[in-house]
C-alpha cells in the first residue's frame, strides 16, 4: 500500500507505525514460530489446567495427522462447531497446517441452522462438541458427511468435580461416563490425537490460500461465507500488534472470553494472542465468577469483550473486591459502547477502554481508538495502520461526502476479504471494482479521521454482541401456522445494544399466544435470535409490492413496548 500521510496517523499512539510490514508466510509459519520460541512457555490455561507451547505444537501436529488420515487433504472445508476450549485452538491449527480451510460454527446453533451453512460449504468433516453432534446427524439425507469427531470438555480438564458445574450444559453430570464418552456415531477427539505427528516435511499452505470461512448475515438475512486468507487474518493480527503498542511477547494474558468461532474471536486469540506467544485463558462460557476467579491466579492483562461483560465483570469485582488493575489493553467492539460503562470500568482498571469497529469481511478489525489520550470516546476510532478509508454518497459510491456529512462507510486494507462463497452476486455488492469494502455502515468523520456511526443502512440487530437478520426470524415466525407475516427489529436498551422485537400479523381466527410464539422459535433458532417481546399487529404497513416497511412497524410498536 503506498505510503499516503492520513490525517489520523497524528492522533496514533506514540510508536504505532502508518503501515505494518504485509506477511510473506502463513499462519502455520507462525505458529511453528511461536512453538519453537516460546516452548515450556503456557499457551493455554483451561480451568488452572495449562498447556505449554511445546505441548500445544505436539497436539496439533499429531491432530493433524489424524484429520489426513480421515481423509483431508489441502483445500477441504473442515467444519468446527466448538465452544471456548483447548481442544479448537489444537483443530484451529491443524486444519490449516494440511492447508486446509477452517469453518467455524456457533455451537449454540440448531440443526436448521447449520444446514444451510453446511449446503453451502459442503463440509465432509466436522469437530463438534458432543452436545452439537446431535444436530449434524439430524440433517437431511442430501448433506453428506464422512466423520464426526466428537469433543468432550470434561477430558480438558484439570479436575471434574468442581468444574463441570460451569460449563454451558445445565444437566451435564460429572459421571465417569461424562468424562470418558463420545457421542453416539462419532470419533472420540483422543482417538484423532492417538496418531504419531504429521510428517514434517507434508506440505504447508501459503500466504495467500484460503485460511477460514466465516458466515456473516452481512447485509441481507442468508448468511454467507465470508472467505478469509491467511494474508488477511496474519494482516489483521499484525495490525492488532502494531495497534497495542507495548505489548511484550510471552508477558501478556489474553481472557479468551469473545467466542473464537466469532471473527473477532479468532483474530484477537488464535492468531493475535500465538502471534505474541502469549497465554490464553480460555472460558467456555461468560460467567463474572469464574473470570475473577481466574484474575486471583493468571491476571487478565489484554481483556476485550462487549458492553455489557465490562459493566457485569466491573460491578462483580467492586462487588467482591477483586482488582482489575492488571487489564492495560481493553477493546470494546460489535455495539456501542455507553460513557458509564468507560467511567465504570477505568475506575476499576489500569488502562483505558477504547472502542473499536470491524466487520466479518475485514477479518474483522479496520478502525479503532488510540490507547492514548487522543482518543475520543463516543466515536470508533481512527483507521488502523495500512487500512484506508472514505465516506461516499449512498448512491453513489464513486463520490465522496464532504468532511462532516454522513455517507457510507468505505475501507480498503490487507485484511479486506476476497468475497463470499459461492455468491458472485453478494460479492459484487460488498466490494467495488477498486477494491473497497462497503461496510454498509452510515458515520461522520471529523477533520482528524475520528469516525461516528449515526445510522445502519443494514437493518441487523445487535444483541450481546451477536448480529441476529430479522429476514431469519421472520421466516421462522411465518412457519407458525397462527402467523400470516411477521416484522422484526431492534429496540435499543438503555446500557447499548438492541433487545429482538417482533410484530406479527395473525392469520384470520388465530389467537394470539406470545409463549406459544417463543416456544416455536426455540425449536428453530439459537437463544440470542429468539424475540423477547412479541406483539401483535393489524393494519401492517407494506409497500407496494406488498412487502411488510420494518421501519414503520418498528415506528408503530415501539412506543407501546
Amino acid at each position: 500500500m503506498a505510503n499516503i500521510e492520513q490525517p489520523w496517523v497524528k492522533n496514533y499512539q506514540p510508536g504505532v507505525p502508518a503501515e505494518i510490514d504485509l506477511p510473506t508466510e502463513s499462519l502455520v509459519a507462525m505458529l511453528e514460530r511461536s512453538v519453537a520460541e516460546a516452548g515450556a512457555a503456557p499457551a493455554l490455561e483451561f480451568f488452572g489446567r495449562r498447556t505449554s507451547y511445546t505441548e500445544l505444537g505436539e497436539q496439533i501436529d499429531r491432530a493433524a495427522e489424524g484429520l489426513r488420515q480421515l481423509g483431508v487433504r489441502a483445500g477441504d472445508r473442515v467444519a468446527l462447531i466448538l465452544p471456548n476450549c483447548p481442544q479448537h485452538v489444537v483443530a484451529f491449527y491443524a486444519i490449516l497446517r494440511l492447508g486446509a480451510v477452517v469453518v467455524e460454527h456457533n455451537p449454540l446453533y440448531t440443526s436448521r441452522e447449520l444446514r444451510h451453512q453446511f449446503e453451502d460449504h459442503q463440509a465432509r468433516v466436522v469437530i463438534a462438541w458432543d452436545k452439537s453432534a446431535a444436530a449434524v446427524h439430524d440433517f437431511p439425507a442430501d448433506i453428506e458427511i464422512d466423520h464426526v469427531v466428537s469433543v468432550n470438555l470434561l477430558q480438558a480438564f484439570p479436575a471434574v468435580k468442581r468444574f463441570a458445574l460451569y460449563l454451558p450444559v445445565k444437566s451435564l453430570r460429572a459421571s465417569r461416563e461424562a468424562l470418558t464418552g463420545a457421542a453416539p456415531g462419532t470419533i472420540p477427539w483422543k482417538d484423532l490425537l492417538s496418531h504419531g505427528p504429521i510428517d514434517p516435511e507434508h506440505p504447508r499452505p501459503s500466504v495467500d490460500d484460503l485460511a477460514a470461512i466465516q458466515y456473516t448475515s452481512g447485509t441481507t438475512g442468508r448468511p454467507k461465507g465470508a472467505m478469509l486468507s491467511h494474508f488477511n487474518l496474519y494482516s489483521n493480527a499484525l495490525q492488532g500488534e502494531a495497534w497495542m503498542h507495548g505489548a511484550e511477547y510471552r508477558k501478556e494474558i489474553f481472557y479468551a472470553i469473545l467466542p473464537m468461532f466469532h471473527a473477532f474471536g479468532m483474530t484477537l486469540y488464535l492468531t493475535f494472542g500465538i502471534r505474541k506467544q502469549g497465554l490464553l485463558v480460555l472460558f467456555p462460557k461468560f460467567e463474572p465468577g469464574l473470570i475473577l476467579d481466574a484474575m486471583k491466579k493468571s491476571p487478565a492483562t489484554v481483556y476485550c469483550a462487549v458492553p455489557p461483560i465490562y459493566e457485569r465483570t466491573a460491578l462483580a469485582a467492586k462487588e467482591k473486591g477483586v482488582s482489575l488493575r492488571s487489564c492495560k489493553y481493553c477493546i470494546s467492539g460489535a455495539m456501542n459502547l455507553p460513557d458509564h460503562v468507560v467511567e465504570l470500568w477505568e475506575s476499576m482498571s489500569g488502562g483505558l477502554l477504547v472502542e473499536g469497529y470491524g466487520m466479518t469481511e475485514s477479518s474483522p478489525v479496520a478502525l479503532g481508538n488510540p490507547f492514548h489520550p487522543t482518543r475520543r470516546t463516543g466515536t470508533i476510532g481512527v483507521p488502523f495502520p495500512s487500512t484506508l478509508m472514505k465516506v461516499v454518497d449512498l448512491d453513489d459510491t464513486t463520490r465522496e461526502v464532504p468532511q462532516g456529512e454522513p455517507g457510507e462507510l468505505l475501507i480498503k486494507g490487507p485484511q479486506v476479504f476476497s468475497g463470499y462463497l459461492n455468491n458472485p452476486e453478494e460479492t459484487a455488492k460488498a466490494l467495488t471494482t477498486d477494491g473497497w469494502l462497503r461496510t454498509g455502515d452510515i458515520v461522520t468523520v471529523d477533520a482528524d479521521g475520528f469516525t461516528t456511526i449515526v445510522d445502519r443502512a443494514k437493518e441487523l440487530i445487535i444483541t450481546g454482541g451477536f448480529n441476529v437478520s430479522p429476514s431469519e426470524v421472520e421466516g421462522v415466525l411465518r412457519l407458525h401456522p397462527a402467523v400470516k407475516d411477521a416484522a422484526v427489529f431492534g429496540k435499543p436498551l438503555e446500557r447499548g445494544g438492541e433487545m429482538v422485537v417482533a410484530a406479527v400479523e395473525l392469520e384470520p381466527g388465530s389467537a394470539f399466544d406470545e409463549e406459544a410464539l417463543r416456544a416455536h422459535c426455540r425449536e428453530h433458532l439459537a437463544a440470542y435470535k429468539i424475540p423477547k417481546r412479541i406483539v401483535p399487529i393489524t393494519d401492517t404497513p407494506r409497500s407496494m409490492l406488498g412487502k411488510i416497511l420494518r421501519k414503520q412497524v418498528r415506528e408503530q410498536v415501539l412506543p407501546v413496548l
